[in-house]
């Protein structure tokens, strides 16, 4: 199908809470980088402080050894002190070859061994992520569709891998329990059920955030629609069949157009362009932090 041909404009539907972090607080990720060191440094490098000069300088090339997209611009210049010097030569999002220098650094030996695992472990994370999310992103897809990430991430690095994701051209859809208030089947089970626990919400502190609410079936979309008071849907494990009336009910309604529709559930790159075109506004995929495997980078010292 074609842009022209299909039948539902996806630019209408506003963005609600999704975004895309491409921008790290420096603060934050020094002191993320500072407890990764703390990790791997308890008494300091042994090797590298028996057998390096305190004043001995060094240059060394962070080289990409597979095609990759690279994530990391705003994150490799944290990890070293201002006695290093960090030049990076390509950008975030930037598809790169095998072979492609990434990054000069320059400062004393020692820091550039003793924080080479560090930045290599967190860099070839955040590259595989973008990669992987890349791949996904640039499958055909209708104009304003979002490949969407999940909360499916490592303990610790969530904003890192986020920031992967969005770097990779993918959305990024919550950042964790506070932003949004989505009810899934555990809640709806714990609260009675759908009507139960909109009543809840609607009643709740929580009334002022966005609702997202999960369905697994066409009953349970028809029963929260003549309730309303729902922002965004999530079609949970549906055939692209059952997503398509399901859009179809949901876009017929008054304002149906305002109502954000995702689709999840077990989808995979080769099963996913079934989904593309059903009318959702977007699928997330916890695949894009589970599934993503690290690219190979090297730290090579050239002088």
């Amino acid at each position: 199908m074609t842009p022209s041909e299909f039948p539902y404009d996806l630019t209408l539907t506003p963005d609600l809470w999704f975004m895309r972090v491409k921008a790290l607080d420096g603060n934050f990720v020094r002191t993320k980088i500072q407890a990764f060191l703390d990790e791997d440094l308890p008494e300091g490098d042994a090797t590298t402080l028996s057998t390096i000069d305190e004043s001995t300088q060094s240059t060394a090339h962070v080289l990409a050894a597979d095609p990759m997209v690279f994530a990391g611009a705003q994150v490799l210049p944290h990890i070293f002190t201002d006695a290093c010097t960090v030049s990076l030569k390509v950008q975030d999002g930037d598809k790169v070859e095998a072979g492609t220098v990434l990054a000069e650094l320059k400062g004393p030996a020692q820091e550039l061994l003793a924080r080479e695992r560090v930045m290599l472990n967190l860099i070839q994370r955040l590259c595989g992520i973008a990669t992987l999310t890349r791949k996904y992103a640039d499958l055909p897809a209708p104009p304003g569709f979002k490949i969407l990430d999940t909360r499916k991430t490592t303990p610790g690095l969530r904003i890192f891998e986020k920031y992967a994701v969005a770097v990779g051209g993918g959305y990024n859809h919550r950042l964790d329990l506070s932003s949004v208030v989505m009810i899934k089947d555990n809640h709806l089970v714990a609260a009675g059920g759908i009507a139960q626990a909109l009543h809840k919400v609607s009643t709740h502190w929580a009334r002022d955030l966005f609702i997202e609410l999960e369905v697994d079936n066409l009953e349970q979309l028809a029963e929260a629609l003549l309730i309303g008071g729902v922002h965004a849907y999530l079609l949970d494990n549906m055939s692209p069949e059952t997503i398509r009336e399901a859009v179809q009910m949901v876009r017929s309604q008054p304002g149906g157009e305002q109502i954000f529709l995702e689709a999840s559930g077990g989808m995979t790159y080769e099963t996913l362009p079934d989904y593309l075109w059903t009318g959702v506004n977007g699928i997330s995929i916890g695949g894009l932090t589970t599934r993503a495997q690290n690219v190979d980078i090297k730290l090579e010292f050239i002088a």
